[in-house]
């Protein structure tokens, strides 16, 4: 058993995909169109890290209940993980792609750690090794 996909609620399709690929390094498995419930048209898009594991479902926010959740899916806290074997050269990397990182890197008993916001503006936090 394992999660296969998460949701992250988003603006815009094209611009998630965007900071995902492009800012974080992460693959775009997914993007076919697809029907709501009622059927209207929106699209399915999922980004994963290389190599797979859990995917990120980029779901466009669909009416106001949904548009406020942009960005606070988890009330300000951090809700994402993004394990790396090479914390600095991701945070170099990620920084020079214009990522915004809400904390500085530190060191933890449980490894490097620095706090960044991703497209939507929901927190993540970038873990490397002790």
């Amino acid at each position: 058993m394992r999660i296969d996909l998460v949701t992250i609620i988003v603006d815009d399709y094209d611009r998630a995909i965007d900071f995902f690929v492009t800012a974080l390094g992460f693959e775009l498995a997914e993007d076919a169109p697809s029907l709501t419930n009622d059927g209207r048209p929106k699209r399915w898009v999922v980004v994963r890290p290389p190599g797979g594991g859990t995917g990120v479902l980029l779901a466009r926010a669909d009416g106001e209940r949904q548009a406020a959740a942009v960005g606070d899916q988890v009330a300000g806290r951090v809700g994402f993980f993004l394990r790396v074997d090479d914390f600095e050269a991701a945070h170099e990397r990620m920084t020079a792609a214009g990522v915004a990182f809400v904390t500085a890197p530190r060191r933890e008993p449980y490894g490097r750690i620095a706090v960044f916001e991703d497209v939507a503006g929901n927190r993540w936090d970038l873990l490397g090794p002790a």
